[in-house]
């Protein structure tokens, strides 16, 4: 039985160490969400050492402040905007014909939403699952040709899907994906979809690994983001987040260091041709147990049978398959 992976770095090591000694010159990434919080930093630390970045965003006005923000950081124009609404399908579709086939290094799927309301998408499937999977699903096969035609013999092209400690919350609900019949639970939602994000990248990376392709998931951490935006502060509060001034509790982590564990999937030396993992502190994680709930990963997010099921019915749900 082999050992975890790990790397030099810890939990709190800053985005930018972990990119620091790698040249990505002439790389291509792709980072969804990236016009605030951990995507806004993970591309920051990929620019500073090189890379040409495409923030992918809703807002479209909103990345490109971002981009001109980290490019005044980085002081050259590395970071351009693109516009994607992963709650539309059609949007994800014209986002990846306007990429076509040019070579992608690395797809970052940061993108998320956490705890809203009971809502649909365009499409019609639930929010919090149709856009941190299903529109991230439809993204990464529509550019798994663009991954292609970036791998080569000296590095594989990688995908990194953002999952959460909030896994544990559910396994996928087959029987009930989108709450048409179940009452509906905003945090067995979120739960739900972060284990489809676990599961992706299982599947993903069972299929496109002999193609030059991985693909690990990524528990980023606690971080104060706009992620919370659907939270009150008193729930906040009651989960122990922050206290009743509001100070955020001992533990988590600035958005910058939140993002090192994705800069470290994206490019770390360790995980060169490596794929299926669920990583966090920039290492990969032990087995969940109940002596330490917030860290690890259950065997729900990693089950390949899970993973299968998943994939047959997102290609069924976006309408497109291998």
């Amino acid at each position: 039985m082999r050992g975890l992976l790990s790397s030099r770095f810890g939990a709190f090591t800053p985005a930018r160490v972990v990119a620091g000694d790698h040249d990505l010159a002439g790389r291509n990434i792709i980072v969804t969400g990236g016009a605030s919080g951990i995507g806004l930093e993970t591309a920051r630390a990929l620019a500073l050492a090189g890379a040409d970045i495409m923030l992918a965003v809703r807002d479209r006005s909103a990345g490109e402040r971002a981009a001109v923000h980290i490019n005044e950081t980085v002081g050259s124009d590395r970071v351009v905007a693109g516009t994607l609404d992963l709650a539309s399908l059609s949007s994800v579709a014209a986002f990846v014909d306007a990429w076509g086939d040019q070579p992608l290094d690395v797809l970052i799927n940061n993108a998320g939403v956490m705890a809203c309301p009971l809502e649909y998408t365009s499409d019609d499937l639930e929010m919090q699952i149709g856009v941190n999977h299903f529109g991230h699903f439809l993204l990464s096969l529509g550019l798994a040709r663009a991954l292609m035609n970036a791998a080569d013999e000296d590095h594989a092209a990688r995908v990194v899907s953002l999952s959460s400690i909030g896994h544990r919350l559910s396994p996928i609900h087959f029987e009930d994906i989108h709450y048409r019949e179940r009452p509906y639970d905003k945090w067995e939602a979120y739960g739900q979809s972060k284990t489809a994000n676990a599961l992706f990248a299982v599947a993903f990376d069972e299929r496109f690994a002999e193609h030059g392709i991985n693909a690990n998931a990524v528990m980023p951490g606690g971080i104060m983001t706009p992620l919370q935006r659907h939270l009150t502060q008193e729930e906040m509060v009651a989960m122990g987040w922050i206290d009743e001034e509001g100070k955020v509790r001992e533990g988590f982590k600035t958005p910058e260091q939140g993002a090192s564990t994705s800069v470290w999937a994206a490019v770390g030396e360790e995980l060169e041709g490596v794929g299926g993992l669920y990583l966090e502190d920039c290492a990969e994680a032990p087995p969940w147990s109940p002596e330490r709930p917030n860290r690890g990963v259950m065997e729900h997010a990693q089950d390949p049978e899970a993973a299968e099921r998943l994939w047959i019915v997102s290609e069924e749900t976006v309408g497109m398959s291998l």
